[in-house]
């Protein structure tokens, strides 16, 4: 038995020599698909604004390797919203939002796996809507955003769900609980 072990370890030896070292994967940068969730207002606005959907698209820009626990990445997203029961639908019953914001951040893995991140970003918004919103007697805001989300890759696609909160202190405050789902790639 000795007489063998040390030729099998030579040739174990050998063949981890002159195999290349391990090298980190790519993640696919990229990613564009649509994005649907639950919105409300909240605090003082939540009366004002109601309680309804949205519905929209989004891609983004977050170049990674495996490797890497901490990356960056750029989101950009619309959503056009339906709000119910809100204070500030006077003409209908509904108030109609469309939101389109730009985000930065980090995606931070919180295991071994690569292909599971957590997402904390900070952007701009802009809110439109068919309505004028008191107290501002306004239809249109601008103001930050921020989110937090989990993202998953899974058969050629990121599937994502985030909390974002916009028009932070600058406008009315919506809260919304966004699924999307985006074909990845280059």
């Amino acid at each position: 038995m000795e007489s063998l072990a040390a030729p099998l370890a030579l040739g174990a030896l050998a063949i981890a020599a002159a195999s290349p070292p391990a090298a980190a994967e790519d993640l696919p940068p990229g990613s564009i698909g649509m994005v649907v969730g639950a919105a409300s207002g909240v605090s003082s606005d939540a009366n004002r604004l109601g309680y309804g959907y949205q519905v929209g698209a989004q891609a983004a820009w977050q170049p990674m390797t495996t490797e890497r626990r901490i990356g960056y990445a750029l989101k950009w997203s619309f959503v056009f919203g339906t709000m119910y029961d809100a204070g500030a639908a006077s003409v209908g019953e509904e108030l109609l939002t469309l939101q389109m914001d730009v985000m930065a951040g980090l995606r931070v893995r919180p295991g071994n796996n690569p292909s599971r991140y957590i997402t904390l970003r900070l952007g701009a918004q802009m809110l439109r809507a068919n309505q004028i919103i008191l107290p501002s007697m306004h239809r249109a805001f601008a103001g930050p955003v921020a989110s937090v989300g989990f993202e998953q890759y899974a058969y050629g696609f990121l599937f994502n769900l985030d909390v974002r909160v916009s028009q932070i202190g600058s406008g009315p405050t919506i809260i919304a609980l966004m699924f999307g789902a985006s074909k990845s790639g280059p």
